[in-house]
C-alpha cells in the first residue's frame, strides 16, 4: 500500500506555514495576477466575463504552495497552466505535454562550473518558468509577501538551479560577450516541460524515468496535485540540444509508448493466466471472508484501506483493496505480496495469517501491531529516543532485514512508516507490496520505493540489488537518532534530486561516533561499499553492549505507545 504519510497525491508539495501569507496573502497574489493580465491586455482576462471566477477556481483547486510559486511578472503562465489542466480533463488528450524553450546557459567544459551560482542565492529569485531568477527546487516565494525562505545553504553546489545571475556582473551584454569568447564554455539550451494528467501512485516515478531515458537532467521541479485528482508538474530540464520543441514532445510520447508506461490511465493489460498462477501458489493460506470480523478502519492509502479486526480469536490487521481500483496489474502485485508473506517467518517481520485472493475480495491478514508505525511514533507522537532504545529498535530492523536478504527478498520500500511496533516495543518489518525476490542476474532497474528513503542508484534508474535496502536503512537510522523527517524542508522529488547528486541528511554533532560512522557507510554512493545487514547487526549489538556497560538507561524509554495507530 502506498505510503499514507507522503501520499496527498504523489505530486503534492508538503504543507508549509508561511508567515504573512495566510488567506489574505493568497488573495493578494490572485488579485495581482488578475490585474497584471488585464494590464497586459490578455484576451481571456479582457473579453471573458467569467475569467475572474475561473481564475479563483484555478487557484482553489491547487495547493497553497502553487500560489506562492507563481509571480506577477509571469502572470501569463497561470493562464497557460489553466489551459493545460483543462486539456488533461479530456481523455482523448491525456497525457498533456507542453514544452517551451527558455534560454541558453553557459556551462564550463572542464566540469568546474564556477559560473553556477549557489542555491543560497534563491532569496533573490522570482517565479515559475521565467528568464530571470528561476527558483530552484520549488523554494516557494513571492516578493510581495513576507515569506520565511526555506534554507538553501544545505543544497549548496547541487547544480540544480537555473543559471540566472551569471550575467549580472558588469552588465548582461558584456558578460555574455565575454562568455562567448571563451573556448572552454558551451551554451546549453534549457527547456520548460509542463505535464498534466490524472494523478495516481507512482506517476511521478514513471515520468522521471521517461525524462531520464531521454537524457534530460532535471534542474528544477515544481509539482502539484489538484483537489480533484489531476497533476500539474513543471520541470526545467537540460539535455535536449535544440531550441525546437516539437521533436521533444514527440520523443516523450515515443519513449512512454516504448516503455509501455501508462501516463493517462491506471489500467494495465496483463494475462489472466499470470493471475491464476499466482493465486494457485497462495494455496492453503486462502482464508474465507466470513471468518473475518472487520472492525474500525485505521488507515487509508491510494488503492486500499487498513482495518482492525478479529480472525480465529486473534486480533489482526486487514489490508483491503478497494474494488474501484482493481485491475490485472494490481491483482498480480497483490498476489506477489502474498507469495512473499507466506514464505517469511521471523520475530522481526510482521506475522502473516492468510489472504483472500479471489475476486471480488482481496484481503491480506497480518498480526495487529498496537504500537503503530515508527513514522508516527517519532514524528506525530514526538518521541525522542535515548541511545539504548534507539539501538534496540535499529537492531530489530536489521535482524528482520537480514532474514529477508538471507532468503533472497529485497524489500524495496524500507522506511519508518513500514516498521511497526508491538506492545513490547519490538520492531517488525512490514508492507511487502513492492518487495521482490532477487532476480537471477542479481539486480533490478525499476524505480520503486519512497523518495526520501530511496537509494541513488534506484533514483537514477540504474541496476540495483539488496544494497538499496541498506541505504534506506541508513535514512531510518538517521530518523531514529534525530526524530526528524528526512529532508523536511524539501518535497519528496526535491529530496530525490538532491540525493542523486550526493546530498545526505546533516549528522548532528552530538551523535555517537560509532553510530555516525555506520550511518555514513550505509548511505555510501557506491552500493558495494555498504555493509550487509549481518555486519550492521553485529556492529550495533557491539555498540549496544558498550552503552549498557557504561551504565546507561534501560533500553525501554519512557515513550508513548499509541493503542490504535497502525500503518502499512
Amino acid at each position: 500500500m502506498e505510503d499514507l504519510e507522503e501520499g496527498v497525491g504523489e505530486s503534492s508539495s508538503p504543507a508549509r506555514v508561511y508567515s504573512g501569507c495566510g488567506g489574505h496573502g493568497i488573495n493578494d497574489i490572485k488579485n495581482q495576477i488578475y490585474a497584471r493580465l488585464v494590464e497586459n491586455g490578455n484576451d481571456e482576462a479582457v473579453s471573458n466575463p467569467d475569467f475572474r471566477e475561473q481564475l479563483d477556481a484555478h487557484f482553489n483547486r491547487l495547493p497553497t504552495s502553487y500560489a506562492l510559486d507563481v509571480h506577477i511578472d509571469k502572470a501569463e503562465d497561470v493562464v497557460l497552466h489553466q489551459k493545460i489542466l483543462a486539456e488533461s480533463e479530456d481523455p482523448g488528450k491525456r497525457p498533456v505535454f507542453h514544452v517551451r524553450f527558455i534560454k541558453y546557459i553557459p556551462i564550463r567544459l572542464d566540469g568546474n562550473n564556477d559560473l553556477q551560482p549557489s542555491l543560497s542565492s534563491c532569496q533573490n529569485s522570482k517565479g515559475l518558468g521565467g528568464d530571470e531568477g528561476d527558483v530552484p527546487l520549488n523554494a516557494s516565494r513571492n516578493r510581495d509577501c513576507n515569506i520565511d525562505f526555506e534554507p538553501c545553504s544545505k543544497l549548496e553546489g547541487l547544480n540544480l538551479d537555473m543559471i540566472n545571475n551569471a550575467e549580472k556582473f558588469d552588465g548582461r551584454s558584456y558578460r555574455m560577450e565575454a562568455l562567448s569568447a571563451r573556448k572552454d564554455i558551451k551554451h546549453v539550451p534549457i527547456h520548460e516541460l509542463i505535464f498534466s494528467t490524472i494523478d495516481k501512485p507512482k506517476l511521478l516515478s514513471q515520468l522521471t524515468a521517461i525524462l531520464s531515458e531521454i537524457g534530460l537532467n532535471i534542474r528544477e521541479a515544481h509539482v502539484f496535485s489538484t483537489v480533484d485528482g489531476y497533476c500539474l508538474d513543471v520541470f526545467v530540464v537540460e539535455g535536449w540540444h535544440m531550441e525546437e520543441t516539437e521533436g521533444l514532445v514527440e520523443k516523450l510520447k515515443e519513449v512512454a509508448a516504448r516503455k509501455n508506461v501508462s501516463l493517462s490511465s491506471s489500467s494495465h493489460s496483463l494475462h489472466p493466466e499470470k493471475i491464476l498462477e499466482l493465486q494457485q501458489e497462495v494455496g492453503d493460506l486462502e482464508i474465507k471472508r466470513k471468518l473475518l470480523k472487520m472492525g474500525d478502519k485505521i488507515a487509508s492509502g491510494s488503492c486500499g484501506d487498513l482495518y482492525r479486526g478479529i480472525y480465529q480469536d486473534q486480533e489482526v490487521a486487514i489490508k483491503v483493496l478497494r474494488s474501484q481500483h482493481l485491475n490485472e496489474a494490481l491483482e498480480v502485485e497483490f498476489a506477489q505480496e502474498v507469495m512473499i508473506l507466506r514464505k517469511v517467518n521471523h520475530g522481526n517481520v510482521v506475522r502473516f495469517y492468510g489472504a483472500c485472493t479471489k475476486p471480488p475480495d482481496f484481503y491480506i491478514v497480518t498480526e495487529y501491531m498496537p504500537g503503530g508505525n515508527l513514522y508516527d511514533f517519532l514524528h506525530k507522537h514526538h518521541n525522542v529516543l535515548e541511545l539504548p532504545l534507539l539501538l534496540k529498535f535499529a537492531i530489530d530492523v536489521c535482524k528482520g532485514m537480514d532474514y529477508l536478504h538471507q532468503n533472497n527478498i529485497i524489500h524495496r520500500d524500507l522506511k519508518s512508516a513500514n516498521l511497526l511496533l508491538d506492545s513490547d516495543q519490538v520492531v517488525k518489518v512490514a508492507d511487502f507490496g513492492v518487495a521482490r525476490f532477487q532476480s537471477q542476474n542479481g539486480d533490478m532497474t525499476a524505480e520503486t520505493g519512497t523518495y526520501r528513503w530511496m537509494a541513488p542508484e534506484v533514483i537514477n534508474h540504474k541496476p540495483y540489488d539488496h544494497k538499496a535496502d541498506v541505504f534506506s536503512f541508513a535514512i531510518v537510522l538517521w530518523e531514529l537518532a534525530t526524530s526528524k523527517v528526512p529532508y523536511d524542508n524539501l518535497t519528496p522529488l526535491q529530496a530525490a534530486l538532491g540525493v542523486r547528486q550526493g546530498m545526505r541528511p546533516d549528522i548532528p554533532k552530538h551523535m555517537h561516533p560509532g553510530l555516525s560512522d555506520l550511518m555514513k557507510r550505509c548511505w555510501e554512493e557506491n552500493p558495494t561499499k555498504r555493509p550487509s545487514f549481518s555486519t550492521i547487526t553485529r556492529e550495533l549489538e557491539e555498540l549496544f553492549q558498550q552503552v549498557q556497560g557504561k551504565g546507561k538507561a534501560s533500553p525501554r524509554n519512557n515513550v508513548k505507545i499509541p493503542k490504535k495507530s497502525h500503518k502499512k
